[in-house]
C-alpha cells in the first residue's frame, strides 16, 4: 500500500480519536462550548465548499443550519421517531438548497450575497409568523433527545461524540468530493467559470450540486442542535449568525479542509471572551452586540491585509518552509526536491 496513503489514513484516525477524548477532559459548561464549535465547523465547511472552492457568495449558510434544526424538532414534537427526524434534517435542507438555488445561483457576486441573505431573512419571519406550527418567537419546546434504535442520546458527553463522528463523516465527504472531477471543476470555478464551461463541464449543474451539498452539512448540524438543546427559535439561528460563519471561513481560510476548524475554533475563542465582558456588572443592555461586531469587523479587516488567504494557508506554508529546512540540515542537497518533501509541498484540499 502506498505509504503516503497510509499516513493520511493514520492522520485521519488520530484526529478522529483526538477529538472523541477531549470532551472526557472537559466540565459539562465546556462540553457544551465544544459541541457549539463541532456544529460551527461542520457550518463553515459547507460554507468554505461553495465560497472558498466554487467561488460562489452565499451568506445563507445558517439558514440551512435553521431549516434542519426546525425540521428535525417539527418532526420529532409531533410524534415522528427521532432517528427518522434526524435523518430528515439534512435532506430538507438540501431539497430548500436545490429549490432555490437554481434561481439564485445565476446571481454571482454580491448580488448572490444579498439574495441568500435576504433567504435568510424571509425563514427567520416565516418561524416567527407560524406561531401554530413553530411556537414562533417563543419558540418550539419539548423537542425529545435522539434516541438510536434504543440508544438514547442524554449527556452533553453523548452529544460531543456524535457532532465529532458527524464531523469526521463530513470531512471525509468533502475530501472525496474534492478529490473527484467535481472537485478538479470546482477549482477552476473559481478562477475562471468560463474555462471551466469550455471543457465541456456543467458549471450550473457544478455550482448547484456544491450548494444543495452545503447545505446539507448545514442542515445535519442543525439537527443535532434540535435533539441537544431540546428548544429552538429564531433568535438561535439570528444574521450574526450568518455572518460568523462567513468570519470563520475568511479567518481560517476559505477553500480548505483544516481552514475551518482553525476560523471555527478562534471565533468560537472569541465569542466566548465577548460574552465574559459584556456581561461584566455596568456593562449597557447593548454590550454584546456591538462588541461583537466592532471585534469581527476588525478579525475580518486584519486577516485581510495580514493573512489574505487566511490563517490555515499561513500555517500549512510555515510547516511546509520548516519541514524542508530541517530535511535540508538533514543532509539533502538544496534544490533538490526529494519524494517527501514533494508530498509536503502540495497541500491537500
Amino acid at each position: 500500500m502506498n505509504k503516503r496513503v497510509v499516513l493520511n489514513a493514520a492522520g485521519w484516525l488520530v484526529a478522529l480519536v483526538v477529538g472523541l477524548l477531549l470532551p472526557l477532559l472537559m466540565s459539562a459548561g465546556h462540553q457544551v462550548i465544544y459541541i457549539v464549535l463541532i456544529l460551527a465547523i461542520i457550518n463553515t465547511l459547507g460554507l468554505s465548499l461553495i465560497v472558498g472552492y466554487a467561488g460562489q457568495l452565499s451568506i445563507g449558510q445558517a439558514a440551512f443550519y435553521a431549516t434542519g434544526a426546525y425540521t428535525a424538532g417539527l418532526l420529532a414534537v409531533n410524534g415522528v421517531p427521532t432517528v427518522i427526524a434526524f435523518i430528515a434534517a439534512p435532506i430538507a435542507s438540501m431539497l430548500v438548497a436545490w429549490v432555490i438555488g437554481i434561481p439564485l445561483l445565476r446571481l454571482s457576486g454580491p448580488f448572490l450575497a444579498f439574495a441568500t441573505l435576504a433567504f435568510h431573512l424571509i425563514l427567520l419571519t416565516i418561524i416567527t409568523q407560524a406561531r401554530d406550527l413553530t411556537g414562533g418567537s417563543v419558540g418550539l419546546r419539548g423537542i425529545p433527545v435522539l434516541d438510536f434504535f434504543g440508544l438514547e442520546l442524554r449527556s452533553s458527553l453523548d452529544y460531543a461524540w456524535l457532532a465529532v463522528i458527524i464531523l469526521f463523516l463530513v470531512m471525509l465527504v468533502a475530501r472525496n468530493v474534492l478529490h473527484s472531477r467535481v472537485g478538479r471543476a470546482l477549482r477552476g470555478l473559481s478562477a475562471s467559470e468560463a474555462a471551466v464551461a469550455a471543457t465541456g463541464i456543467n458549471v450550473g449543474r457544478v455550482k448547484l450540486s456544491t450548494f444543495v451539498l452545503s447545505a446539507g452539512f448545514g442542515g445535519v448540524a442543525g439537527g443535532v442542535y434540535a435533539f441537544y438543546f431540546g428548544f429552538l427559535s429564531p433568535s438561535s439561528f439570528p444574521v450574526l449568525l450568518a455572518f460568523q460563519f462567513i468570519i470563520m471561513a475568511a479567518v481560517g481560510g476559505m477553500g480548505t479542509l483544516t481552514g475551518p476548524i482553525i476560523g471555527a475554533t478562534v471565533i468560537t475563542v472569541v465569542v466566548q471572551v465577548l460574552n465574559v465582558v459584556s456581561t461584566q456588572p455596568g456593562m449597557p443592555a447593548t454590550a454584546p452586540a456591538i462588541l461583537s461586531y466592532t471585534v469581527y469587523a476588525l478579525l475580518l479587516i486584519l486577516t485581510m491585509i495580514f493573512l489574505p488567504k487566511g490563517a490555515g494557508p499561513a500555517i500549512a506554508h510555515g510547516w511546509r518552509w520548516l519541514r524542508t529546512k530541517l530535511l535540508s540540515r538533514g543532509g539533502e542537497e538544496p534544490g533538490v526536491v526529494t519524494e517527501e518533501v514533494a508530498a509536503v509541498t502540495v497541500p491537500e484540499r
